[in-house]
């Protein structure tokens, strides 16, 4: 039997704030086989982020993850985030045939400031 929601055990030290913001992911799913997706934030903190994905990863494993600013940002002379992010939540989603993923940033951390969606 597949467990249907599996972690590594830890406290979190920031908030995340419910924000959704574009995201490209990239890895090695659980079979070691290479994927690059398009995806959302489902939350976000400068320590790390959630989303779904259609992929299986595993618990442990490091994913490349690039949120891309806006034009607007683009203008101001702010260049997207780059970072890698290590597997630390995955939940199967069966409604959805996809997985809920959260991941610990372990590269530069998120320094944009938001409010989170649900408070506008």
């Amino acid at each position: 039997m597949v467990p249907v929601s599996t972690s590594v055990t830890r406290q979190r030290s920031e908030r995340r704030i419910s924000v959704h913001l574009p995201m490209r992911v990239r890895g090695r799913d659980a079979r070691g086989v290479a994927f690059e997706e398009d995806t959302s934030s489902e939350n976000l903190c400068r320590s790390g982020a959630a989303f779904f994905t259609r992929f299986d990863v595993a618990i442990g494993s490091n994913l490349e993850i690039r949120i891309p600013f806006s034009n607007y940002a683009s203008r101001r002379g702010e260049a997207d985030f780059s970072t890698h992010g290590r597997v630390i939540h995955v939940r199967d989603v069966a409604s959805l045939g996809e997985k809920f993923v959260g991941v610990q940033f372990i590269g530069p951390r998120f320094q944009r400031v938001f409010r989170s969606e649900s408070a506008a």
